[in-house]
């Protein structure tokens, strides 16, 4: 059904008028420039992905180290995951000049061209990502020899497709890492010269990097933002039947009910979505608050909905604690929106916090700076507070309000961020509209479109600035979540890794003994000592704190360098040809386009190679207990921080908008000055760092899965 929709309003936005010649002809040079960067990111991909398939299909045949179907899940994770963001770019390229056009009819025209548009790539994630999960569980279960322990049986089934999220994850890093520093480097190239340099306006056709900025949109917050999700997605439901087949082992009906239900959810919030996505629509004239009450409307309607049917799934199932189970559901749902809404108030227009950076910025620069760190510090209470209440409430309520019940408390944990997920189809719609919108401005300017087409684009930009906040917001919360999740499901790989071995026994403290197949998460974590009074994992937790700030550095800095190059590109341009600023030759795009694609490709490498080594040389050199601290410490690291630069980047973005709607002396004021520049610092926050530590997070959760085997067989050598 997902995918259905999706190819439906694929062909109802193709029907759309592209618009007039000029229009068509901006339009075909951002759609080369994203689909050029697509294939030499694809190209590079390729050739990693080959290695990687290589290295682990020795691991698995030659060494016996691993699942045999590791090799296979791997590439079929990541392939799924490039062809969504693929899906997406072509529907955003064709997208935006067609809502440029709506936009001559009417505002209502527009918003439904580009949010369908964006729901495209949403429904295609969730299409692309429940039917892969639930076909690979399906193969399973028909390829694995059948066992006398069903319910072994089927926590080694869910384990093993598992391993379909390091392709996924790997895939996401390289699109939200590549993709922000390729957008950022286009975006701080075309501020700084053209902006604040020239004093052209923001997507003037005279400014060689505008192309290059156009493209950037789609590459970081259409392609990377989706495979970021589809990881997310893919990642919550996998680990939720992971948790859930631990949990119920010893009752194999109630163990099928406990795996089916976070893919049924899953269904049904499709459905749901699919409906939401028709809900959004306004009228002509509409401001803001209309606006985002028009897209607010459709994901409410769809999140009220997925409260009462997941209820009503829960209990045609009959599962175990259905009530707890369902106060976790909709515990994971709730806090997505709460986590979504505080984002929302840091950043949007208006809220106090931008404002209060716009104000700043009559004193300069500098103010500028120190308030948007300001807001982003603050930003950051909200959201730990009620993602940690969230965890407790879903781990209290799905373990039967017992504590001690800790893995069917996780699988609670793990199934609210199914919840949270859940209606992913229509809330990554209007993130991915954003992009669309903001390219439909660009195109409305190039193209010399009458000032009601741009007020109308403006809108809508401005709300997909807001928009794109939210969705980081969200993307982060979710990622928290599965994060822990994942973690939670790291033990129990690590429990067939031991039975495999021959490890039948646990010997805990007291010459007790415990039989491995049965053992709770508490008895793993006495037997490996899983403590902080263990300096392995305080040491681990240390390191993997440090990799948020890290991986964040070597993220911005990339971003410097790259940007670096683009903006003394346009200045060459400009120096070399002085007929540009004057409108009587036409800047060279494409040497700006090739100059962000190869900048990218370039930095992209090792920030994403040190996120693959890190938990394979923490689990090698500190054991299962080391990569519990290392996973522990870069989930709790990497959550706060991602919070605190997507919002503050997001505060400066809108801040700027809020300057030139015509506050603070408007635009080209002195004002306005300082709050480019710090729009420009923020951009690497906001969309390269913030959003890849989301990722990351995830990423070296699922890495420890993968090498699960290595690390236990290295330790009982």
């Amino acid at each position: 059904m997902a995918l259905f929709f999706a190819w439906k309003f694929y062909g109802e936005m193709l029907a759309w008028d592209e618009g007039d010649e000029l229009m068509r002809k901006i339009a075909g040079h951002v759609r080369d420039g994203a689909m050029a960067y697509l294939r030499q990111q694809y190209k590079v991909m390729l050739l990693v992905f080959v290695v990687l398939a290589g290295l682990f299909a020795w691991l698995a045949y030659g060494m016996n180290l691993q699942t045999h179907w590791l090799p296979y899940t791997f590439l079929c994770g990541g392939f799924f995951s490039a062809l969504a963001g693929y899906f997406g770019m072509r529907t955003a390229t064709a997208a935006a000049s067609r809502t440029a056009a709506a936009a001559r009819q009417s505002l209502p025209a527009a918003l439904q061209v580009s949010f369908r548009s964006g729901a495209v790539m949403g429904l295609v994630v969730v299409g692309l990502g429940l039917g892969n999960v639930a076909a690979w569980f399906v193969l399973a279960d028909l390829l694995m020899p059948a066992s006398a322990d069903a319910g072994g049986r089927m926590v080694l089934i869910t384990t093993t497709i598992l391993t379909f999220g390091m392709g996924a994850s790997l895939q996401a890093l390289f699109s939200r890492v590549g993709g922000g520093i390729y957008t950022k480097a286009a975006d701080v190239g075309a501020d700084l010269v053209g902006k604040v340099e020239a004093g052209i306006p923001e997507d003037d056709p005279r400014n060689p990097a505008v192309i290059a900025d156009n493209v950037g949109d789609n590459v970081g917050d259409v392609a990377g933002m989706g495979a970021d999700l589809f990881e997310s997605y893919c990642g919550s439901i996998l680990a939720a039947c992971a948790l859930g087949a631990a949990a119920f082992v010893a009752t194999p009906d109630a163990q099928l009910k406990a795996i089916v239900a976070p893919m049924a959810i899953a269904g049904i919030g499709i459905m749901l979505s699919i409906i939401g996505v028709f809900a959004v629509k306004t009228e002509e004239g509409a401001d803001q608050h209309m606006l985002l009450a028009a897209l607010g409307r459709g994901i409410h309607i769809s999140a009220i909905f997925i409260v009462l049917a997941s209820g009503l799934l829960l209990w045609l199932l009959d599962m175990p604690n259905a009530m707890g189970v369902w106060g976790a559901v909709v515990t994971g749902l709730v806090t997505g929106i709460i986590v979504g809404r505080a984002t929302e108030y840091s950043t949007a227009t208006t809220f106090k916090p931008t404002q209060h950076i716009a104000a700043q910025a009559e004193g300069g620069p500098a103010t500028v700076i120190i308030a948007g760190v300001g807001v982003g510090m603050l930003s950051t209470a909200i959201p730990v507070l009620v993602v940690g209440a969230g965890t407790l409430l879903a781990f209290f309520l799905a373990s039967g309000l017992d504590f001690a019940n800790m893995t069917q408390g996780l699988y609670g944990v793990a199934i609210a961020a199914v919840g949270m997920l859940s209606t992913l189809g229509v809330t990554l719609a209007s993130d991915a509209y954003g992009p669309i919108a903001d390219n439909a401005g660009g195109n409305a300017e190039m193209a010399g479109l009458g000032p009601e087409v741009r007020n109308r684009t403006d809108a809508l930009d401005s709300l997909g600035n807001t928009t794109a906040a939210t969705g980081k917001g969200f993307a982060i919360g979710s990622a928290a979540l599965t994060a822990l999740a994942l973690t939670a499901s790291y033990l129990e790989v690590v429990r067939f890794e031991l039975l495999k071995n021959g490890i039948d026994q646990l010997a805990l403290p007291g010459g007790q003994m415990v039989a491995t197949a049965q053992a709770q998460l508490a008895d793993f974590m006495i037997y490996f000592n899983i403590t902080l009074l263990n300096p392995k994992v305080l040491a681990a937790m240390f390191v993997g704190s440090m990799m948020a700030f890290v991986f964040s550095g070597l993220t911005i800095m990339a971003v410097g360098r790259a940007a670096g190059m683009m903006v003394e590109e346009v200045r060459r341009q400009f120096r070399e040809t002085p007929g540009i600023l004057e409108g009587k030759a036409e800047p060279d795009y494409a040497r700006c386009v090739a100059i962000s694609t190869v900048g990218a490709q370039r930095e992209m490498l090792f920030p994403s190679i040190l996120a693959v080594l890190t938990p394979v040389l923490t689990g090698a050199l500190l054991g299962v207990a080391g990569v519990v601290g290392l996973l522990t410490g870069g989930l709790s690291a990497g959550f706060v921080l991602a919070i605190f630069l997507s919002n503050s980047g997001g505060a400066w973005d809108n801040a700027k908008k809020y300057i030139e709607s015509g506050r603070h002396g408007g635009k080209n004021s002195l004002a306005h000055r300082a709050s480019v520049i710090g729009d420009t610092v923020g951009d690497p926050f906001k969309d390269t760092s913030g959003p890849s530590l989301n990722i990351l997070i995830k990423l070296m959760s699922t890495v420890a899965i993968i090498m699960a085997g290595v690390t236990v067989s290295f330790h009982l050598m």
